[in-house]
């Protein structure tokens, strides 16, 4: 079912790059027909910790770091079920439980999970914006030794999971992972955006778009829908 927006006032998509670009966060919701859900994202090249208190208090969701495709193959990123299935053979279960898409009919985007290796357990608010602004760092600068720094200063498995965007974008997946890195390079920012979906612990599901659009106010962000972006412009 499309989610429709009766009588809530969205953002436009020039107070959403303005929002990113200010070091603010911005809320997207996908779509009534996909995941039906808001996230919360934020420049990786602005993260601070207490962007990542506030995803965690305010989201509740996971964590995560969307990075553009082409930055993602020039790491050597695969998405997980890829490296899954690489192993199958020897472990078929792998096989099996790699098999099939969501309900909602695409693969996920994960990757690895990541920690920087200056960072203690990995998990406080202190050490995941370390590893999140890092990344942003080595993703900024891909061409210019941003390789040899993810290899050198970054272990596996972590408590920041790594998202690959499609090659195409939003031309060929509509999913957080495009829109947030989508927004990111219409705004002129590195393509590298921490997300986190919103929870409601009262229905104990996702937030609602009502919801979300109340806590969008009182806090002065932008909530954008999905459809903005997809026919906002070409990339």
């Amino acid at each position: 079912m499309t989610t429709v927006f009766y009588n809530l006032c969205l953002s436009t998509v020039e107070e959403a790059i303005e929002a990113l670009s200010q070091g603010k966060f911005v809320l997207i919701h996908d779509d009534g027909k996909r995941e039906n859900e808001i996230d919360m994202i934020i420049a990786a090249e602005n993260i601070k910790p207490s962007h990542i208190a506030t995803m965690r208090n305010d989201g509740g969701g996971l964590l995560c770091l969307a990075i553009d495709g082409c930055i993602s193959r020039k790491l050597g990123l695969l998405y997980i079920h890829d490296i899954l299935n690489c192993i199958s053979h020897d472990h078929p279960l792998f096989s099996t439980m790699t098999n099939g898409r969501s309900p909602y009919g695409d693969k996920p985007s994960f990757s690895i999970s990541v920690n920087h290796r200056d960072t203690y357990t990995g998990i406080t608010d202190y050490d995941r914006a370390l590893t999140i602004s890092k990344l942003a760092s080595v993703c900024k600068n891909i061409d210019c030794g941003g390789v040899s720094e993810f290899i050198k200063n970054f272990r596996t498995p972590g408590h920041v999971s790594l998202l690959i965007a499609a090659n195409g974008l939003l031309k060929e997946r509509f999913g957080h992972t495009e829109l947030a890195v989508y927004l990111a390079k219409i705004a002129g920012l590195t393509p590298a955006v921490a997300i986190c979906e919103m929870l409601d612990s009262h229905t104990f599901r996702s937030l609602s778009v009502a919801e979300a659009y109340k806590y969008a106010e009182i806090n002065g962000l932008p909530l954008l829908e999905a459809n903005q972006l997809k026919t906002y412009s070409v990339i």
